[in-house]
């Protein structure tokens, strides 16, 4: 007899460590349910075409789940093209504070780096 298994599916985004952190303290802070995950995604507008959607939500039917970095992620399925590759950091400098979004499917951003045309 043979038993199939559900396929891994690899997660379309990566998070990094300082990033999981952060989330993590906002989650604790906020007292976020334990029945929400990360919510990633883009909607249309911005300076540049797309803005990026980043907050904490229950799971909805259209969506994806994946597991990064130990964190639950709910993405819409349609978003993935455009998230493909990319990775969420925290940065937390001198002059920027805030999470940052390296999207390689992004072919313009804009300066405050929450926007970009793909």
């Amino acid at each position: 007899m043979n038993t199939v298994k559900d396929p891994i599916v690899q997660a379309p985004i990566q998070i990094s460590d300082s990033a999981i952190r952060e989330l993590t303290r906002i989650m604790q802070e906020q007292n976020i349910p334990a029945d929400h995950g990360l919510r990633v995604g883009v909607k249309g507008g911005g300076c540049s075409g797309f803005s990026y959607l980043l907050g904490f939500d229950k799971k909805k039917e259209k969506d994806d789940t994946f597991t990064v970095n130990g964190m639950t992620v709910y993405m819409e399925k349609s978003h993935a093209m455009y998230l493909l590759g990319m990775e969420i950091d925290w940065v937390d400098g001198l002059n920027n504070r805030g999470f940052s979004f390296n999207n390689p499917n992004a072919t313009d951003t804009c300066g405050c780096g929450t926007s970009f045309s793909a």
